[in-house]
């Protein structure tokens, strides 16, 4: 019998994890298949075992395991992995298979694009745009990153766009705002490359509300439950289907 678990980062702010539960209940319902269970891979309860032994008790031999991930990075290829091993140790007759992140993809930069327009705040001829992602050690991440930033510079009509990073990366998100300050652009566009809210995001309010002293510094809101990210992830969850054992 097949079954999926969906995988959700997890945070230790209930809003955020509230938000990944509503989303994943969102995408369950368009999803034709009658076990499927979530779970967080830290921070959050159930755990990714707790999350396979509910699945296993309802009968469950087969599973997709679908990474609720944007990016492939260090959760992705290390400790994801990990987990399923220690847990196919435990149970061996499990079949697991394992599913991809929804990586780069035009309709999630457009949502960006979205994003940006949402603020209703006409960019001026010097606005900047700094685009932030999560950041990974994984040098695809920032392969991946200057691959999304590259097509905002072909479709937002920016002539300034900066990717930058809250973690791992270089440059970091507090340099590269306080560069573009001193700079002098007379407004710059803040866009998270983050699905849900958290603990970076509201570091990044937190800077933004520090630095922000002439009202010229706009933060956009997070890609969140958007259909797009809701059908892409629903194409993750039947992309597994095809690797199981028919």
């Amino acid at each position: 019998m097949k079954g999926v678990l969906y995988i959700s980062h997890g945070s230790r702010i209930e809003t955020a994890r509230r938000e990944a539960v509503e989303f994943i209940n969102s995408v369950k319902q368009v999803v034709n298949i009658d076990h499927q269970e979530m779970c967080f891979l830290e921070l959050a309860e159930p755990d990714v075992t707790r999350g396979v032994e509910i699945l296993l008790d309802q009968g469950v031999t087969e599973i997709s395991v679908v990474p609720v991930l944007l990016l492939s990075a260090g959760h992705y290829y290390n400790d994801i992995p990990k987990e399923l091993d220690a847990i196919n140790e435990k149970y061996p007759h499990i079949e697991f298979s394992y599913g991809k992140p929804l990586g780069v993809q035009h309709r999630i930069t457009n949502i960006l694009n979205e994003r940006i327009n949402e603020t209703n705040v006409q960019p001026n001829s010097d606005a900047k745009l700094l685009l932030v992602g999560r950041g990974s050690y994984n040098p695809q991440t920032q392969a991946d990153i200057t691959s999304i930033g590259d097509v905002l510079r072909q479709t937002t009509g920016f002539n300034h766009v900066r990717e930058c990073y809250l973690a791992a990366c270089h440059p970091s998100f507090e340099d590269t705002l306080g560069d573009s300050l001193e700079a002098g652009h007379s407004q710059i566009f803040i866009v998270p490359y983050l699905w849900f809210t958290g603990v970076l995001e509201r570091h990044m309010e937190s800077t933004v509300k520090d630095r922000n002293t002439r009202d010229s510094i706009i933060l956009c809101h997070h890609l969140g439950n958007h259909p797009a990210m809701r059908q892409a992830l629903k194409e993750r969850v039947y992309e597994t289907f095809e690797l199981l054992p028919q």
